[in-house]
């Protein structure tokens, strides 16, 4: 690969920031849930602290031909965009959720990143196709 080349795709490449929302707001909740029941308070405060974690050490870069997926550095997983058949966020107010369906797979994602970012990147790499 000539440097022309790797320089236009390193160019291409969008990493999406780390979004440590809805960690924050399990963990917050967490709280006066564990006045009221220790377990389910309890439960939700690790589910946050994992989110949190996953937060910051996980990230989605969104190259010209596939959505990849780091962790600490290290690529875990490669999604062609070719495969995609569709995506959406769900609850749009707050966006919670990052569904995407590949031909032979469906995939959820908490929404641990910029969400901006992210519909953005969907929009450019992945858009919807028309119903007809």
């Amino acid at each position: 690969m000539t440097q022309a080349k790797a320089a236009a795709q390193l160019q291409q490449t969008i990493e999406l920031a780390p979004s440590y929302k809805i960690p924050l707001i399990l963990v917050f909740a967490a709280i006066p849930l564990s006045l009221i029941q220790v377990w389910i308070g309890g439960a939700i405060a690790l589910f946050g602290l994992f989110l949190m974690f996953q937060a910051a050490t996980i990230r989605l870069q969104f190259t010209a031909t596939a959505l990849d997926i780091y962790r600490s550095g290290q690529l875990i997983r490669r999604f062609p965009y070719q495969e995609w058949l569709s995506w959406q966020i769900f609850w749009q107010p707050v966006p919670i959720l990052f569904y995407f369906r590949e031909v032979n797979s469906i995939h959820f994602l908490p929404i641990i990143f910029e969400p901006k970012t992210l519909v953005s990147c969907l929009q450019k790499y992945c858009p919807q196709k028309q119903k007809e």
